[in-house]
């Protein structure tokens, strides 16, 4: 038993640590990808793209349709099953694909943008393409393949950005996003393949469709709702304001927001799954478990997602200009949120774990209907007041998982407020610190990069004059690596 716990434990340390790789790389190339394209591009330009992006997004999730999360919560799951999931994901895939196809003038009407016709339609293509992928996928995050994960990652990335910002160069403007997304999903498509040892056959039977259809839907379903929760915002603006500039700020600011947090989330969504149904039998284990994933996310996500905020204005007019400068206010208000979107996926991937994707799906329901009703509330009193009030209303959803982790695995709230106030609190002093130490200076660039070093080595001197568990234990693994 000893061994076995001991072997979980490496395994899984070894997953995070491709994980921060895979996410860390993907977040940097990101960043400077982004930058190199933003530069040529208007907030015009990406505000058409951010309108089309919940279609893209709702339509990926139905080809899905939560079987490839079915795969992944399978002890041993067969061949067969993962053929059965593959020909479902294409065949929806080019059903939706059609229906969006004949329906792109009608998105265009909706968002009062003519040029959204042609765009839609070549855009569509990129999650028709990812359609044939999908059940690759689910075979590297079940077997744990983290390396390979990245290693498709990173040229998926590196050859899509490259693309786009050739385009950009040349004046395509907004085509340059398009065609960036077509080419990653691609090559995400082709790099799957190569590192998967499972390949599809043309026998094959839906059986594990029927078998899998009521668990898979529920998924489906808070696939969805968290799709339209983080593209709700876009929407609403594109169609209220009718102004793309509006929709581009918004959208840039949710996007580095994101590439922060998922940096971490990615992360453990790479690992938590796996290694929570390789434990649910045991519930003290998972306990033990989850509880250092929470310790783990918070010692991660607070001071990367406060300390983006605090550089905020200074990252954005270093990067990508002053044309952008709208954006940042939205952007540190979200960053407070987002610094607790890591903790939604740690509690999502328990329930599932455990095959309870009911709770998931009705939470996340329950979840977007208020937002609904707080955006209604809010959104005449301007787009500051509205961001803000859907921001504190995410951090406070996290009380409506806590019950249900009780439940299934006895976490009681005062072990999460434990796990997680310390790092919040640490965290906002050390961001509060620095901000005001470092005002007279004047420099952005100084400014951004004194802001950046400071704040990291405070944070580390605090953890260590703590003596804090998970910062020993991260150093212990990365140092016998390095042996």
């Amino acid at each position: 038993m000893h061994v076995r716990m001991e072997n979980l434990k490496e395994k899984t340390a070894k997953g995070l640590m491709w994980g921060a790789v895979n996410n860390g790389t993907m977040q940097v190339l990101n960043l400077l990808i982004g930058i190199m394209i933003l530069r040529k591009l208007s907030p015009e330009d990406t505000g058409l793209i951010g309108m089309l992006a919940i279609f893209s997004a709702i339509a990926g999730n139905l080809q899905s349709s939560g079987f490839s999360t079915a795969l992944i919560n399978e002890k041993k799951p067969t061949a067969a099953q993962y053929n059965s999931v593959f020909w479902f994901n294409i065949l929806m895939g080019g059903l939706l694909y059609a229906v969006l196809f004949c329906s792109a003038p009608l998105i265009a009407w909706f968002f009062h943008q003519p040029r959204l016709t042609d765009l839609s339609r070549f855009l569509f293509l990129a999650f028709f393409i990812s359609s044939f992928g999908i059940s690759t996928n689910a075979y590297l995050v079940k077997n744990m393949m983290n390396r390979e994960i990245t290693i498709i990652n990173i040229a998926a990335l590196l050859l899509s950005g490259t693309t786009a910002i050739v385009m950009a160069q040349n004046g395509m403007a907004y085509w340059s996003l398009a065609w960036q997304q077509v080419v990653n999903s691609l090559v995400l498509v082709l790099g799957r393949f190569y590192y998967v040892r499972w390949k599809p056959s043309l026998r094959f039977t839906f059986d594990y469709i029927r078998q899998t259809f009521s668990f898979s839907m529920k998924i489906l379903v808070t696939m969805i709702v968290n799709t339209v929760n983080q593209n709700m915002l876009t929407v609403i603006f594109g169609r209220l304001f009718r102004d793309a500039r509006v929709v581009g700020n918004f959208f840039q600011a949710y996007k580095w927001d994101a590439m922060a947090f998922q940096t971490v989330g990615g992360m453990l969504s790479q690992v938590a799954q796996p290694v929570l149904v390789s434990v649910r039998d045991e519930r003290e284990r998972e306990l033990q478990v989850f509880r250092k994933m929470v310790r783990f996310a918070a010692f991660l996500s607070f001071p990367a997602l406060f300390g983006l905020a605090l550089v905020a204005r200074e990252f954005i007019l270093c990067t990508i200009g002053e044309k952008w400068i709208d954006c940042v206010p939205l952007l540190q208000i979200l960053c407070l949120s987002g610094a607790f979107m890591p903790l939604f996926t740690l509690f999502q991937n328990l329930v599932i774990s455990h095959g309870r994707s009911d709770v998931n799906m009705w939470l996340n329901i329950g979840q977007i209907l208020l937002q609904l009703v707080v955006i209604l509330l809010f959104y005449r009193q301007g787009i500051t007041v509205m961001v803000i009030a859907y921001s504190l209303f995410n951090i406070l959803w996290l009380i409506a998982w806590q019950p249900f982790a009780r439940r299934i695995i006895g976490l009681r709230m005062t072990d999460l407020l434990r796990d997680t106030v310390p790092f919040v609190i640490i965290s906002a002093v050390v961001m509060l610190a620095v901000h005001y130490a470092t005002l007279p200076v004047e420099n952005l660039w100084l400014l951004l990069l004194l802001r950046i070093i400071v704040a990291a080595a405070l944070y580390y001197a605090a953890m260590r004059l703590l003596n804090v568990a998970i910062l020993r234990e991260c150093m212990q693994f990365v140092f016998k690596k390095k042996r």
